[in-house]
């Protein structure tokens, strides 16, 4: 059959499958839910997972910050009269199922049968200003909470739907910033914070950096094709290869039910830069045989026979880079990892397939300088080839100094992260985030779940005295600002009974007391913020809390002396405790970054020592191969530590990306290395030969992947714009190491080294 016939039928076939993709694409969605970031199969979420399901999720609220004009404070009457106009404006709306205000906080008071709600701030009655704020500050609660200290500032917060999507979530927080405005209060007058604005925030935000990142990607790879290969198919026919193998790799991801969330969103920047490898490779290849004064067919065929053993190889090893992220328990993450390693595969299917029948049906083209003895990137390659020879003792030397220094930083390298380090320390949302820190109680939350001893309840009299000594001990040196228990149920209706007076809120000093207070409870146990503290049969109780955003690695030391505190100054067989929330996965995240990291690495690292095995049937191959590769990535390691970036989800994706991408072109080196030792029977010639022919695909491709990665640095998103900076810099320091160490440790390290030859050519 005649080429050209295999070439339609090829372009047929694929025509087909990617009407096929096209479809699955089109049933794509966006997946907004920030809990699939918890790590999967964990007990700790299992037991999280039913923790809320018996008292709500820890996370379901919008805090609302307003500052008082200047000149006035939160007690103001016209201030109050604004604050109670938004609450009930928020506690007509759908998908809130409670609001807590300054206007709405009332004292309860138990005279006779029933339960009469006093409201602490009266704003329609500017008499009564002195009185309630003088009651307001003698409040537990109140003050650091819903009134900040100094008292120019309020809090409104609103209890949501649980788990409520982004569409519904944006449209509440919409309906909110019209009336913000209605009411006249200025941007900077008002402040809000929560998951459901973090999670509006970061998708809209991602999604239009990541439209961002596309296009610079285009322009920049496609400027850089242009000034390779000068021709418009040289910059075409990649685009569409690689375009392809992102529509296709969406539609398997689409085929197998997952949803695009913050990370599988990243896939298409990240196969546009990385799927570019194969079709240069092989562009380049061709381009040269035609350059040597070669046909087209017989250019073609030479192109794909040298280029496809090591493109396939360099396709495995990238694919398995991206396969190995999913040894992290974070489920976004072993979604992108595994429809971005499949995608990549893809591309080597396009890459052969689609690429030689479109080249197949061009006519020859015409290229601008043929040459029979080759092109002028020859003589550039020859000329560096010879210098690194010639100074590789000093190559060597200071490739040792730079390894030694930069184990020494990145030993220093720690992991950290708060709930929004992503976000810049002058951004809008994080500022909005401090502002609660600064004023109230805080935005991180704390959950601890509390089981009464065998035969007791949490009410009994006993238990609650350890819940209230657990209690202290949070507020004075864990750090909790605000804190609520079956503890303050209790002394709730001990106040309610007692004429609402505030040094009547204590727990009761006998039984008999207490058992007058639990006959009382059931009256005020219809008001939310106290079902949310104790199961209706008092079996199991909740302390939650709220704290400063400190940073995993307080977390941490904090975690360690409360669990000292718990197991030398509790009775556990009294009431029992378990730090739960979601505050605490993430932190647990945080702890399995390291084991996962060394995972994925050490995964990479077995299967490449594989190939060079299978390839060379030798250990020192190995060396050669891993050397150069592990080198950029213990540089790039060091310079994390010089510069102070921590570990977090954000940037442990990085070393096992950087290695599947970085050791591509040392597999493409290694391969066509293979295929010239089967010409030359001389070393030193075959490598030499193999730097010549490879040279050209190596740089050029390594540019595209750092100009293409290095589109990511202009993300508002730390983590974002580290992964650009970092895998740029780690594929920047892989080129360098691939055109200096590589050929020195082949000739050195290889048995059948003629080091009589190198001597002779090397030395003046």
């Amino acid at each position: 059959m005649p080429l050209r016939r295999y070439a339609h039928l090829t372009l047929w076939a694929l025509g087909l499958l990617t009407a096929l993709a096209v479809f699955f694409v089109a049933q794509l969605r966006f997946n907004y839910n920030f809990n699939d970031f918890y790590p999967a199969g964990d007990p700790d979420l299992d037991y999280y997972e039913a923790y809320a399901a018996r008292f709500g999720n820890d996370n379901d609220y919008v805090l609302l910050g307003l500052e008082a004009p200047v000149g006035q404070t939160v007690f103001d009457p016209r201030f109050l009269v604004r604050v109670d106009s938004l609450t009930r404006f928020l506690t007509g709306r759908r998908h809130v199922l409670r609001v807590s205000s300054p206007t709405n906080a009332s004292n309860p008071v138990v005279e006779g049968p029933g339960v009469f709600n006093l409201l602490y701030l009266h704003p329609y009655e500017p008499e009564r200003r002195a009185p309630d704020s003088a009651l307001v500050y003698r409040t537990p609660g109140l003050v650091g909470n819903l009134i900040s200290r100094d008292a120019r500032a309020a809090t409104i917060l609103f209890q949501t739907s649980p788990n409520l999507s982004k569409p519904p979530g944006d449209s509440l927080l919409s309906a909110l910033r019209r009336e913000l405005v209605r009411q006249n209060f200025a941007e900077d007058q008002y402040h809000l914070a929560g998951k459901q604005v973090a999670q509006s925030v970061f998708v809209d935000r991602l999604q239009n950096e990541l439209a961002l990142f596309m296009s610079l990607s285009v322009v920049l790879v496609t400027g850089l094709l242009w000034l390779t290969f000068r021709t418009w198919w040289g910059v075409v026919l990649p685009l569409v290869v690689v375009l392809g193998s992102i529509l296709w790799g969406l539609a398997v991801m689409s085929a197998f039910g997952v949803s695009i969330d913050l990370m599988t969103a990243l896939l298409p920047v990240m196969l546009f830069v990385v799927g570019m490898s194969d079709t240069i490779h092989l562009i380049t290849r061709y381009v040269t045989e035609l350059g040597y004064g070669a046909e087209k067919r017989p250019a073609l065929l030479v192109a794909m026979r040298e280029s496809a053993f090591g493109s396939g190889l360099s396709a495995l090893t990238t694919s398995i880079g991206f396969f190995s992220l999913m040894a992290s328990s974070i489920r976004p993450i072993y979604n992108f990892g595994l429809f971005t390693g499949i995608a990549v595969l893809l591309t080597f299917v396009l890459s052969f397939t689609l690429l030689p029948a479109l080249l197949v049906l061009l006519k020859k083209p015409q290229l601008r300088v043929p040459r029979q003895q080759g092109h002028s990137w020859d003589g550039v390659l020859g000329r560096l080839f010879r210098r690194v020879l010639a100074r590789r003792h000093w190559v060597v030397g200071i490739s040792a100094v730079v390894l030694v220094l930069s184990v020494g930083s990145a030993s220093t390298i720690r992991i950290n992260s708060a709930l929004l380090d992503d976000l810049s320390k002058n951004d809008p949302v994080k500022l909005d985030f401090r502002f609660f820190e600064d004023n109230f109680a805080g935005v991180r939350p704390f959950e601890m779940a509390l089981s009464p001893g065998p035969g007791r309840t949490v009410f009994d009299l006993e238990v609650l005295r350890e819940t209230e000594q657990i209690e202290n001990y949070l507020q004075k040196s864990y750090g909790l600002n605000f804190v609520a228990s079956p503890v303050t149920i209790i002394k709730s209706v001990r106040k309610a009974l007692n004429g609402g007076l505030v040094e009547e809120y204590r727990l009761p000093a006998d039984e008999a007391e207490l058992a007058r207070l639990l006959r009382k409870a059931k009256l005020l146990s219809r008001k939310p913020e106290f079902r949310a503290l104790a199961l209706p049969d008092a079996s199991a109780g909740r302390l939650t809390g709220r704290m400063a955003d400190v940073g995993s690695i307080k977390v941490h030391a904090l975690n360690g002396g409360l669990r000292q505190f718990l197991r030398t100054s509790v009775d556990s067989t009294v009431v029992q405790t378990r730090l739960t929330g979601s505050a605490n996965l993430i932190d647990k995240n945080n702890a399995n970054l390291s084991r996962d990291m060394i995972i994925g690495m050490t995964l990479d690292i077995v299967m490449v020592t594989l190939i060079v095995l299978a390839l060379f049937r030798s250990l020192r191959m190995t060396l050669v191969v891993l050397i150069p590769n592990l080198f950029p990535i213990l540089l790039v390691a060091g310079v994390m530590g010089l510069a102070g970036v921590s570990m977090k989800v954000s940037t442990s994706i990085i070393f096992t990306i950087a290695f599947g991408i970085a050791v591509d072109d040392t597999i493409h080196f290694m391969s066509k290395l293979k295929l010239m030792l089967l010409k030359e029977d001389n070393l030193f010639r075959a490598v030499r030969k193999t730097y010549l022919m490879a040279g050209k695909a190596v740089i050029v491709t390594s540019l595209i992947l750092v100009g293409g990665f290095s589109t990511l640095i202009f993300s508002s998103f730390d983590g974002t714009f580290y992964v650009g900076l970092l895998i740029g810099l780690t594929l920047l320091f892989g080129v360098v190491a691939e055109l200096t160490l590589l050929p020195i440790l082949i000739l050195w390290l290889y048995k059948h080294e003629p080091k009589a030859i190198i001597e002779e050519v090397v030395v003046p």
